[in-house]
Protein backbone atom coordinates (compact mmCIF):
# COMPACT_ATOMS: atom_id res chain seq x y z
CA UNK A 1 0.00 0.00 0.00
CA UNK A 2 2.85 2.16 0.99
CA UNK A 3 4.23 2.15 -2.44
CA UNK A 4 1.15 2.66 -4.58
CA UNK A 5 0.68 5.62 -2.35
CA UNK A 6 4.40 6.97 -3.23
CA UNK A 7 3.67 5.75 -6.83
CA UNK A 8 0.46 7.89 -7.18
CA UNK A 9 1.77 11.33 -5.23
CA UNK A 10 4.98 10.87 -7.82
CA UNK A 11 2.45 10.80 -11.03
CA UNK A 12 0.17 14.04 -9.28
CA UNK A 13 3.61 15.80 -9.13
CA UNK A 14 5.31 14.94 -12.53
CA UNK A 15 1.87 15.84 -13.88
CA UNK A 16 1.87 19.06 -11.87
CA UNK A 17 5.24 20.38 -13.24
CA UNK A 18 4.33 19.50 -16.86
CA UNK A 19 1.53 21.43 -17.00
CA UNK A 20 2.65 23.89 -15.30
CA UNK A 21 5.67 24.07 -18.34
CA UNK A 22 2.71 24.28 -20.79
CA UNK A 23 1.07 27.01 -19.42
CA UNK A 24 4.55 29.05 -19.47
CA UNK A 25 4.94 28.10 -22.71
CA UNK A 26 1.30 29.30 -23.95
CA UNK A 27 1.77 32.33 -22.13
CA UNK A 28 4.55 33.50 -24.67
CA UNK A 29 7.17 33.78 -21.68
CA UNK A 30 10.75 32.31 -23.13
CA UNK A 31 13.17 31.78 -20.63
CA UNK A 32 15.67 30.55 -23.23
CA UNK A 33 17.28 31.84 -26.57
CA UNK A 34 14.53 31.35 -29.85
CA UNK A 35 17.47 30.97 -32.23
CA UNK A 36 19.42 27.39 -32.41
CA UNK A 37 21.01 28.52 -35.80
CA UNK A 38 21.56 31.49 -37.78
CA UNK A 39 21.04 32.38 -41.69
CA UNK A 40 23.52 34.74 -42.90
CA UNK A 41 22.88 34.80 -46.58
CA UNK A 42 21.33 37.67 -48.05
CA UNK A 43 17.65 38.05 -48.03
CA UNK A 44 15.85 40.28 -49.99
CA UNK A 45 14.21 43.41 -48.13
CA UNK A 46 11.40 43.06 -49.98
CA UNK A 47 10.58 39.21 -49.11
CA UNK A 48 10.80 40.64 -45.51
CA UNK A 49 7.60 41.32 -43.53
CA UNK A 50 8.94 42.25 -40.07
CA UNK A 51 11.92 42.09 -38.04
CA UNK A 52 12.23 41.95 -34.12
CA UNK A 53 15.37 42.45 -32.52
CA UNK A 54 16.35 40.75 -29.29
CA UNK A 55 18.88 42.24 -27.32
CA UNK A 56 21.19 39.95 -24.82
CA UNK A 57 20.13 39.02 -21.26
CA UNK A 58 19.52 36.10 -18.84
CA UNK A 59 17.22 34.06 -20.77
CA UNK A 60 19.92 34.19 -23.73
CA UNK A 61 23.47 35.61 -23.78
CA UNK A 62 22.78 36.11 -27.82
CA UNK A 63 21.51 39.08 -29.72
CA UNK A 64 18.89 37.47 -32.06
CA UNK A 65 17.66 38.91 -34.93
CA UNK A 66 14.38 37.15 -36.16
CA UNK A 67 12.60 37.80 -39.49
CA UNK A 68 9.61 37.10 -40.61
CA UNK A 69 9.35 36.59 -44.25
CA UNK A 70 6.22 37.44 -46.26
CA UNK A 71 5.28 33.29 -46.99
CA UNK A 72 4.87 33.41 -43.14
CA UNK A 73 8.19 31.53 -42.19
CA UNK A 74 10.64 33.11 -39.59
CA UNK A 75 14.01 33.03 -40.27
CA UNK A 76 17.20 34.08 -37.85
CA UNK A 77 19.30 36.13 -39.39
CA UNK A 78 23.19 36.27 -37.94
CA UNK A 79 23.59 39.62 -36.40
CA UNK A 80 27.37 39.77 -37.40
CA UNK A 81 26.36 39.74 -40.83
CA UNK A 82 27.29 42.60 -42.95
CA UNK A 83 23.78 43.37 -44.49
CA UNK A 84 21.91 42.10 -41.09
CA UNK A 85 23.79 44.72 -39.87
CA UNK A 86 22.19 47.85 -42.14
CA UNK A 87 18.75 46.05 -41.15
CA UNK A 88 19.29 46.44 -37.28
CA UNK A 89 20.84 50.32 -38.18
CA UNK A 90 18.16 50.81 -40.16
CA UNK A 91 15.26 49.83 -37.06
CA UNK A 92 17.20 51.49 -34.14
CA UNK A 93 17.08 54.87 -36.23
CA UNK A 94 13.23 54.80 -36.29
Amino acid sequence: MNGKLVAVLALLLISAAMSQGKALARMGTELRCQCIATHSKFIPPKSIQDVKLTQSGPHCKNVEVIATLKDGREVCLDPTAPWVQVIIKAILAK
